[in-house]
């Protein structure tokens, strides 16, 4: 079961890589993902192949900060919608509320829990993306974009009592406490932020009580978009979530931010059935994957969520109304 990101997670990640003077589209292909994918924001990637991103961009670039450095140009719109909502929170606590109580709808390996003792807030921040591979940029990312969320409320000039990594420091510590504070701690026995919890009540200045009401009802209304987007996203993360053994009707509704039924019900509007589009979407992989001789047969099952070989080959046959094997021989002749 590997988690999924979107891909406004990388926000600003050219911008970086031209900073550092590295190829940025040359290292998004090297792990799989589409540099032309960074116009969709909200297309769902698998969040280990972000992960492996970062860190081949800090080795590239020489910079063991990268992660950091894309933090400090996030801003709270990065958020996309989930932004307008936490924008009109009344105070820190109940922005912090939405944003982990939603933190599904925009990266599905991220963890963030808030605890309160003897005056002081913790939040301890993880990720969880599936696959045995360092996330030490994505994690310093993760809490660097957090700190420039509580700044958004708190003012820039706010510092936490402390920021702890469970990993080991860099060698030049320099842009952690420039954009971290001078507590920064490594080797520490958790990830996360400590603050004051009186900062938790602290008023949110920009917060409108007139239009809190509309941007909850705008919240509620997320999950729910029109059904065209609704179809479009469900074959995307369908063609994401093939190949990782995981692509059922309820991780889809989860992963698009509602629950099965609704998901059936928007597709219905469209005069869909989940499995008509997943069909669909499988026909179209097929078609692309049994013509390519690059790709073993074995592997375009793999590709597609099949489980053994002999399932692919029943549904392609009912599909295609041969073997995969001969539409592949008489598309090589054609």
């Amino acid at each position: 079961m590997k988690p999924l990101a979107r891909y406004a997670s990388l926000n600003r990640y050219v911008d970086l890589c031209r900073t550092v003077d590295v190829d940025a589209v040359a290292l998004m292909r090297s792990v799989g993902l589409s540099p032309a994918s960074l116009a969709n924001p909200d297309q769902w990637v698998p969040a280990a192949s972000i992960a492996s991103l970062l860190e081949r961009s800090a080795a590239e670039s020489g910079h063991e900060d990268f992660g950091l450095l894309l933090a400090g140009l996030r801003r709270l719109s990065n958020l996309g919608p989930l932004s307008l909502v936490i924008r009109e929170e009344p105070d820190v606590r109940s922005a912090l509320d939405v944003l982990m109580r939603y933190e599904h709808t925009y990266n599905e390996s991220l963890r963030i829990r808030l605890n309160e003792v003897n005056g002081l807030a913790t939040l301890r921040i993880s990720l969880e993306v599936g696959e045995p591979v360092d996330t030490r940029q994505s994690v310093e990312l993760a809490v660097g974009a957090t700190l420039q969320i509580l700044r958004s409320f708190l003012g820039s000039r706010w510092h936490p009592v402390s920021v702890g990594f469970t990993h080991n420091a860099p060698k030049d510590t320099s842009t952690h406490r420039r954009i971290l504070g001078d507590t920064v701690e490594f080797d520490h026995e958790f990830t996360g932020i400590v603050f004051f919890a009186a900062d938790l009540d602290a008023a949110n200045q920009l917060s409108d009580e007139l239009l809190r009401p509309y941007a909850r009802q705008f919240l509620d209304s997320l999950p729910a978009s029109e059904t065209s987007d609704t179809l479009s996203r469900t074959k995307e993360l369908i063609e994401v979530l093939l190949p990782t053994g995981r692509c059922s009707v309820e991780q889809v509704a989860r992963s698009l931010g509602f629950d099965r039924r609704t998901l059936h019900r928007h597709l219905a509007e469209s005069g869909d059935t989940f499995t008509a589009v997943l069909n669909s979407v499988r026909s179209t992989l097929a078609e692309r994957f049994v013509a390519n001789p690059r790709y073993s047969l074995t592997e375009v099952a793999v590709h597609l969520g099949f489980s053994t070989q002999g399932s692919f080959s029943r549904w392609f046959r009912t599909q295609f109304s041969m073997s995969p094997s001969a539409w592949r021989t008489q598309r090589s002749i054609s």
